[in-house]
């Protein structure tokens, strides 16, 4: 694939890519550490033929994008913890109804308003289930600055595969990273966008959830002659609200296996010298930078590390983790919260001795400090 070099920001590479990968409307709010993006998505949207409009709070932000999504538009909204807290009921209509989106959110300290300027990964389990419900979260997390562009791109493919909202993890040290970044021309991201599916008979024979147990809704754009339901209810297959036993339980598992059926198809992950790794560390974001130069560090004096870097976060890479931790003793899972991620890796590797390295004051894990924990290992 041909790429281009460009030097910019993580939140400003994450716009770039939204716009290039035909989003048409961006709604939110402004929010330390993710308010770059709607500034970049004002300034090149309406360019693009699009809109950006900033609304009075981060209810009404995930809102309007439902509704440009209803009408066909890819959509964005951009926003950090509190955002995403403030997001969830409507995050949960949009999984109900099976509404594509995608919603960046740039990590910060929390809980609340927690630590505005300061980098954390605290919402790793935010992110597996953003709204109440059983439902499959689709997350996915940019560990450098050309991923801040390259996932963004692939969300809204994701989105509009399994038509329902994607998130994508950034975190403040990256989103406000600068440096530069090899990322795909316009012409390879144009060329390879999923558009949704869409039902071309007649309207009288359109039922947009009536679809296979494994396959997500087929939605028409709205006003284009296809009369449909949304509702965050249980719905039959027009969307109307229902409480059929059979309906309302195929819908839910629906939801599940629509993504757990198919999860190979959003799998991604990194392996960094992991080939004769003796320490396998697990690590993601902005720490996986600190990782691999704390692994170059290790490797120079004969410690054999290795980086696991899961790239989509939820569902995770459960089965490669699975295969690592079998064969290799020490595992170190590193991370800017109190082991969000690491009791996923315990799940995932049936062990109990995963070790961690934790920090939540709102500061980076440097190289050294992972160094030192190796050591102790």
């Amino acid at each position: 694939m041909a790429t281009r070099e460009v030097i910019s920001t993580g939140n400003e590479l994450a716009a770039i890519a939204a716009v290039d990968a035909g989003c048409k409307f961006f709604g939110g709010y402004p929010l330390t550490p993710s308010s770059e993006i709607m500034h970049v998505c004002s300034d090149l949207l309406p360019k693009k033929g699009g809109v950006a409009i900033q609304m009075e709070d981060e209810i009404a932000g995930i809102c309007c994008v439902i509704g440009a999504a209803m009408a066909g538009d890819r959509a964005l909204t951009a926003t950090s913890g509190p955002g995403m807290s403030l997001k969830a009921e409507n995050l949960g209509l949009a999984q109900m109804a099976e509404v594509p989106l995608v919603c960046i959110n740039v990590m910060r300290g929390g809980p609340s308003t927690g630590l505005p300027t300061r980098v954390s990964q605290g919402d790793i389990l935010q992110s597996k289930n953003p709204s109440h419900g059983d439902y499959k979260s689709i997350t996915l997390c940019a560990g450098s600055l050309a991923e801040c562009y390259t996932e963004v791109v692939r969300a809204f493919n994701i989105a509009d595969r399994f038509m329902q909202p994607v998130i994508v993890l950034l975190d403040e040290t990256i989103g406000h990273m600068h440096g530069k970044a090899d990322i795909p021309t316009i012409e390879d991201v144009e060329a390879g966008i999923v558009p949704r599916k869409r039902f071309d008979g007649a309207p009288e024979d359109y039922f947009p959830y009536e679809c296979g147990p494994t396959e997500p809704a087929v939605l028409n754009p709205m006003f284009e002659g296809y009369r449909y339901h949304f509702t965050g209810l249980h719905h039959d297959k027009n969307g109307f609200p229902t409480e059929e036993i059979e309906t309302c339980r195929k819908l839910i598992q629906r939801l599940e296996d629509k993504v757990e059926v198919h999860k190979n198809e959003v799998e991604s992950y990194e392996e960094f010298m992991m080939d004769d790794a003796e320490i396998m560390i697990v690590a993601y974001g902005s720490v996986s930078l600190a990782a691999k130069e704390s692994i170059r560090h290790l490797r120079k004096e004969g410690i054999k590390a290795g980086l696991f870097r899961p790239i989509t976060i939820w569902p995770s890479p459960a089965e490669k983790i699975k295969e690592y931790t079998d064969k290799i003793e020490k595992v170190l899972v590193v991370e800017l919260n109190i082991g969000q991620f690491h009791s996923e890796v315990q799940r995932a590797a049936a062990r109990l001795d995963i070790e961690g390295l934790f920090k939540v004051n709102g500061r980076p894990i440097s190289p050294y400090e992972i160094v030192n924990k190796v050591k102790e290992l």
